[in-house]
């Protein structure tokens, strides 16, 4: 589904006479199969976030490709890019990056009505992928009044409603506790599992690496292991 090929990051800091050349990523390839859960692990500053990045078409590599089905969206402008992830990336962050002035029912139907279905469509999927997620009795509350594990729920169910094939998780649970963390895993499992969605998740977190189907270690910019879950 998704095929990384030889990618390489590399930012100039300073000015032209006295710049410095930052290698994030160095020659990365890799493929992710249709309903895998991946993850990519690695310490702050080793690259993983930049890739993400790249993947979700946020950030142009210096050089390499990414293939999305049989699409290369390296080629894509910002503005295609933009409508291409609409119809086939869903995202997931650690903040949640809820809007606060708007109630959890408001927060999720958003991407519909910029998709442009009418009032009735909005309402019975939001309502129905609220039920997904065991918050159908908050769906009027703001996300104030939401807990982080119900906030990460609503953001996980704002991400649902566009029935994306891929969904980026980037660091997940890395603002929830432990037993929080567990009900979200065991979330995106069954998402997984039910729906097919193939999922690629950026974590430093050992628990959360364990749900993956395969987990990909990159260190200092370069994947230093790669290892397939039974």
């Amino acid at each position: 589904m998704i095929e990384i090929n030889n990618i390489h990051q590399t930012f100039i800091l300073g000015k032209k006479q006295n710049e410095t050349h930052l290698h994030v990523l160095n020659d990365v390839s890799l493929s992710i199969k249709e309903g895998e859960i991946v993850a990519i692990t690695g310490k702050s500053g080793s690259g993983k976030s930049t890739l993400l990045n790249i993947i979700g078409g946020f950030m142009k590599p210096t050089s390499g490709t990414v293939h999305i089905g049989n699409t290369n969206v390296t080629t894509f402008s910002e503005g295609e890019f933009a409508d291409y992830r609409l119809q086939n990336i869903g995202f997931i962050f650690q903040n949640f990056q809820l809007i606060p002035s708007m109630t959890a029912f408001e927060n999720i139907e958003l991407p519909l009505v910029l998709k442009g279905l009418n009032e009735k469509e909005r309402k019975h999927i939001t309502e129905q992928t609220l039920q997904k997620v065991g918050l159908l009795d908050y769906k009027s509350h703001y996300p104030s009044e939401l807990s982080g594990g119900q906030q990460q729920r609503i953001s996980i169910a704002r991400t649902l409603v566009m029935e994306p094939p891929i969904i980026l998780a980037d660091e997940p649970t890395g603002s929830l506790d432990s037993e929080t963390e567990a009900d979200i895993l065991y979330l995106i499992k069954e998402l997984n599992q039910e729906l097919g969605i193939t999922f690629l998740i950026i974590t430093h977190d050992e628990e959360v690496a364990r749900v993956a189907t395969k987990q990909i270690h990159i260190h200092d910019g370069r994947i230093v292991k790669e290892e397939t879950i039974q």
